[in-house]
């Protein structure tokens, strides 16, 4: 197993770790609808991030193409969820346009992953 999936898997158990607690949170608190919607975000691209993983390293998908989407769902659903966490509890976002940044590049990332499946593997 290569060194980006074994990070890619830490970084998968992280969002899921990270999206059971905002559920909680949501469940808990008050007006807490965008907390509910950056778990969903996170515990939905978390499996998809481990899939995306085995796919590639059992040369089901291109492997780089594969795993930079796998990247770019981290890092999209970690803005998208980060963006909405922070609004919730401190009243403003990341940056401007942060949580529509994420949403495209999670976008993108399943586009890739399109991508990867359909590169033709080198003999």
């Amino acid at each position: 197993m290569s060194r980006a999936s074994r990070i890619l898997i830490i970084l998968a158990a992280i969002m899921g770790a990270d999206g059971v607690m905002l559920a909680a949170a949501s469940a808990h608190g008050a007006d807490a609808s965008r907390l509910a919607s950056a778990s969903s975000m996170l515990l939905f691209h978390a499996s998809v991030v481990l899939a995306a993983v085995a796919l590639a390293e059992r040369g089901i998908v291109h492997a780089k193409i594969g795993l930079a989407a796998a990247f770019g769902f981290v890092l999209a659903a970690g803005l998208f969820a980060g963006d909405l966490t922070l609004r919730h509890y401190a009243g403003h976002g990341v940056f401007p346009m942060a949580a529509p940044t994420g949403g495209t590049l999670l976008i993108a990332s399943w586009l890739a992953l399109a991508v990867a499946a359909a590169w033709p593997k080198r003999r």
